[in-house]
């Protein structure tokens, strides 16, 4: 039951009070069709906007099923509005961009019914109304008589207890009236029907009760409500238990109103579809803020890859270097640059020498330092942020890589090159000192070698370089060939390789500055790719250079017999591919014409741990494998007086000597017997039979002559290659006189040999006399390495970002460990170009500026386009508030648009900025020779539309705000 309480309404309209309502009281029945009469001005809209909850009483009570009003907060009138009350106006008052169905769906959406159930009862709600054929019509394609039926079918879809009518019939002609009437009169047998109107004839006829109203108060009720008669009382309610409130509240919160986003979604979008030119040119207005910050992230974009493209090429061939003996050319600087400050401390009546020379050296000194690298490579191999960080971490070692080609010329070394040398322009100190110098030389376009090793990253290479013929290698013994941008090879690399005839450069440096006329070959040659995937190399180890003779390893190198050998017994490596820089490249990482693998390293390593050589210099680390001489230490080094050593020298040589004859005729027999000599006493350790049984075996007949032959080819002969069971050296003569021996008599020779090198270097070890090398130096000699412990190290950052934490990494590192291990590296690329980043976070600062303020005019231009929306859908506010929607709600539906319109805005400046980027970068191709190519990146265009959605949205919030804070009884007055 329905009752108001001596209701007052009064307005405020400027310094005075208009009261509307004056104490009015009415108690309705649960079913009745109530018509309030009166003229215009008398409070009736008013009295109805107060029992719908669109308006509030200023004093009195308005109780609603026995309950009190007072206390109600918004969301309980919201909730009342959208459960109890469903309202027709005058006008209709339907939502123009929804269709027939839609409108009348609208109340249910808010009571949060599911969608199937929600269309099922919005369909008999028309169906009642005789509207079941129109569901899918829009309001402008109907009768005033038929809008008014959706108006009322949407009043009563929500099955609610009062029906509030506000002059139902005031737009429509006397038939259409009379079909309202009946049809409000059929629905008052259940429900209570609450007419406004100005029409006393309807009134009379269809109204079960008319209220007459005259200057805010009641003067007149037909069938006013005799509580004692008509209404049983109710029995006094028990006072409430907690249980009774926990239900009470849990209903309350089950009848809260609410529209969620996806139905705001579709009302602003059909509002949008209605407008469709207008909302197109707001959402290109509000893109044009995109459209500029995309243009500009799109050049950013352009640039920033152009950078890090140049960067990671840059870096590729500029590492972090850091070598086993090190200094710090930053610090030597520093320290140089600061000791010449403090140094002028004089007057200046004079002229003063400085001390450059004296500190330079000093300071270098102070500033070089042997680093640990074996400690530190263990340290880098377990770091597993470093890969992120890196294209490449490339370890070199002190190995040789002796490389050769064979031809019709004979052989020739390739790598390490001597042009230079034999030319005359450099001597073998320079070229040593140049080769010591590292990839530093490389880096400056001052290596001599045409060889050098390939950065162990695939990606980045195919990203440097096109692959024109052949493949990448594979294999450790596959190489590349590195051909210019114009396919092009400088003729010191065709020298080098022996492509051309590097023996008519011989000399030619030193005959031109003699004043010689000397001519250079100019014509240019020309390779077919097949030509240069044919070309084949040798690799030798550094060991295979050395032959043991009499105890000790001689260097074969200028033996030009044993070195063909050698070279023919070399790995072979094979050409596989030919590569040509990329034309967007910077820089290439391959700073010769040959790359190879760094398991060709590896490889040659190995080949070198495990020579003859090698293994033996490891087993007598005292003696100098070259010489047979002991290494000079300060244990085995005293100081004597002169008459000792004239002593034991003395009685030295005697001992020798007297050693010497012995051996010396053992020998002799030896080798007489060898040789088939029957005149020769029997060797010491062998029996007359055993002697006369060997003769027998040589030959009896012809044992003069073979005697003869024997000791002929025995005197020329190198013994160290019958040792070894290398023949290929020996004449005629010596091959046939081995083929006469017995296994006996070979077999008397190799010990009579090895018996003879033992003697040589066990008499070269105890001379007296000491090797001038030393272990250390002869191993490198050697090219002995160990894969644990490289000679130097090379980090190729990525980028500029990561090189600095790649230097944290490496401060970190030195943090951890004592003094002598700490490591000192040398940053080629900081020294040079250690402002870079200083100009890329100037222009960063710059474009963020752009953005910031195409963001604040965008940010504005949509917040006034909002408003503007929302003073043009004032009426649509105040429907959307009479069948429940909470100030919420409103903002919702404001807030829906401004996505809408965002994203549509975000999505157009996507497209267009794209479209744009094609005449941008033609410009830009045109204009320089920099390959910087604008694009959008697709993060950047999503985070772009995402940025566009929030922007208008935020910028929709103020008039979202407006909106919800609309009067509704004020927006429904609208037009």
């Amino acid at each position: 039951m329905l009752s108001l309480k001596d209701i007052k309404k009064d307005y405020v309209v400027g310094d005075s009070t208009v009261s509307a309502l004056k104490g009015v009281s009415i108690d309705f029945r649960e079913n009745e069709f109530v018509s309030i009469l009166g003229p215009s001005g008398c409070g009736k809209t008013t009295l109805l906007n107060i029992i719908g909850g669109l308006d509030r009483y200023t004093s009195g009570d308005l109780n609603i099923n026995g309950k009190s009003t007072k206390d109600f907060k918004d969301c309980d009138w919201d909730s009342y509005r959208n459960h109890s009350i469903g309202f027709v106006f005058q006008s209709y008052n339907l939502i123009p961009h929804q269709t027939v169905l839609s409108n009348v769906e609208l109340a249910l959406t808010l009571s949060g019914v599911s969608k199937s159930e929600r269309r099922e009862r919005a369909v008999k709600a028309l169906e009642q109304v005789g509207l079941g054929d129109q569901l899918h019509k829009k309001p402008n394609q109907m009768s005033g008589g038929q809008m008014q039926r959706v108006a009322i079918a949407r009043a009563l879809v929500n099955e609610p207890d009062i029906l509030l009518a506000d002059e139902p019939t005031g737009a429509l002609d006397t038939e259409t009236s009379v079909q309202i009437m009946e049809l409000l009169k059929s629905i008052s047998k259940d429900k209570l029907i609450i007419m406004v109107t100005h029409n006393p004839e309807l009134a009379m006829k269809y109204s079960s009760r008319i209220i007459k109203l005259l200057d805010g108060k009641v003067i007149d009720d037909s069938d006013p409500l005799d509580k004692n008669v008509v209404e049983p009382i109710k029995k006094p309610e028990k006072e409430p238990t907690k249980a009774d409130k926990k239900a009470a509240k849990k209903e309350r919160k089950k009848l809260k109103t609410s529209m969620n986003f996806l139905t705001a979604l579709s009302l602003s979008r059909n509002n949008l579809m209605t407008k469709k030119a207008r909302t197109l040119l707001t959402s290109f207005a509000g893109s044009i803020g995109i459209i500029g910050i995309a243009l500009i992230l799109s050049i950013s974009n352009g640039v920033q890859l152009y950078i890090d493209q140049v960067q990671s090429d840059t870096l590729s061939s500029y590492p972090l270097q850091i070598t086993k003996t090190t200094a710090s050319i930053g610090e030597i600087m520093n320290t140089m640059a600061k000791n010449h400050e403090d140094s002028a401390n004089h007057d200046k009546d004079k002229v003063y020498s400085q001390n450059a020379m004296g500190e330079m050296i000093n300071t270098l000194m102070e500033e070089t330092k042997v680093n640990n690298l074996e400690k530190f490579k263990k340290y880098l191999d377990d770091n597993s942020d470093l890969k992120d960080l890196t294209s490449d971490v490339q370890y070199t070692y002190a190995t040789t890589l002796n490389v050769f080609t064979e031809s019709d010329r004979g052989v020739m070394q390739v790598n390490p090159s001597t042009l230079l040398e034999d030319m005359g322009y450099m001597s073998s100190t320079q070229m040593e000192a140049m080769s010591m110098s590292g990839s530093m030389g490389g880096m400056m376009g001052m290596g001599t070698d045409v060889w050098s090793e390939m950065i162990d990253n695939e990606e980045l290479i195919d990203k440097q370089y096109d692959v024109i013929a052949g493949r990448l290698p594979e294999k450790y013994n596959e190489v590349v060939l590195v051909v210019d941008k114009n396919n092009e090879i400088n003729d010191y690399v065709l020298y080098s390789l022996g492509l051309l005839d590097p023996s008519s450069l011989n000399g030619i440096v030193r005959r031109a500055m003699a004043g010689e006329d000397i001519s250079v070959d100019s014509e240019q040659h020309v390779y077919t790719y097949d030509e240069l995937l044919d070309l084949k190399f040798k690799v030798v180890p550094t060991p295979d250079f050395y032959k043991k003779k009499d105890g000790v390893w001689e260097d074969m190198t200028g033996d030009e017999s044993y070195m063909k050998k050698a070279v023919a017994n070399g790995t072979e490596i094979s050409v596989v591919g030919i590569l040509r820089p990329d034309e967007d490249a910077s820089s290439a990482s391959i700073s010769g014409a040959i790359g190879y693998r760094h398991d060709l390293m590896t490889y040659l390593i190995d080949e070198v741990d495990n020579s003859e050589i090698v293994k033996e210099q490891i087993a007598n680390p005292d003696i100098d494998v070259f010489t047979g001489l002991k290494f000079k230490t300060d244990e085995n080094v005293a100081d004597t007086d002169s008459s000792s050593e004239t002593v034991s020298d003395s009685t030295a040589d005697t001992e020798s000597k007297a050693d010497k004859t012995a051996d010396s005729s053992d020998t002799d027999k030896k080798a007489g017997l060898v040789a088939g000599d029957s005149s020769m006493e029997i060797p010491e350790g062998m029996t007359e039979e055993q002697y006369k049984a060997l003769m027998e075996q040589s030959g009896a007949s012809d044992t003069g002559e073979l005697a003869d032959m024997g000791m002929n080819a025995m005197g020329s002969m190198d013994m160290s290659a019958i040792q070894g069971g290398d023949m290929s050296s020996l004449t005629e003569t010596q091959k046939k006189y081995i083929a006469s021996l017995s296994d006996e008599q070979m077999e008397l020779m190799k010990q009579m040999l090895k018996e003879q090198s033992d003697t040589n270097a066990d008499q070269l070890a105890n001379s007296g006399k000491y090797s001038t090398s030393n272990y250390d130096n002869n191993m490198k000699t050697l090219g002995y390495s160990v894969v644990e412990d490289p000679d130097s190290i090379n980090i190729y950052p990525v980028d500029f970002a990561s090189k600095e934490k790649i230097i944290d990494i490496i401060d970190d590192y030195n943090d951890s460990v004592g003094e002598e291990d700490k490591i000192e590296y040398t940053d080629y690329v900081g020294l040079m170009m250690s402002s870079i980043t200083s100009i890329i976070n100037a222009i960063s600062y710059v474009l963020i500026a752009f953005v910031a303020i195409s963001l604040v005019v965008s940010s504005i231009m949509i917040g006034i386009i909002t408003y503007i929306s929302v003073l043009e859908r004032t009426k649509e506010i105040g429907i959307l508030r009479s069948i429940g929607a909470s100030k919420r709600d409103i903002s919702r539906v404001f807030n829906a648009e401004t996505v809408i319109v965002g994203f549509v805005a975000g999505a157009l400046g996507i497209i267009i900025s794209y479209l744009l980027t094609i005449p941008i970068n033609m410009i830009i191709a045109h204009l320089t020779d920099v390959p910087i190519r604008a694009s959008i990146p697709v993060s950047a265009a999503v985070i772009l539309i995402a940025i566009s959605v929030c922007l208008t949205l935020i910028a929709g919030l103020f008039p979202s705000r407006v909106a919800a804070k609309k009067d509704p009884v004020i927006a429904l007055r609208t037009e």
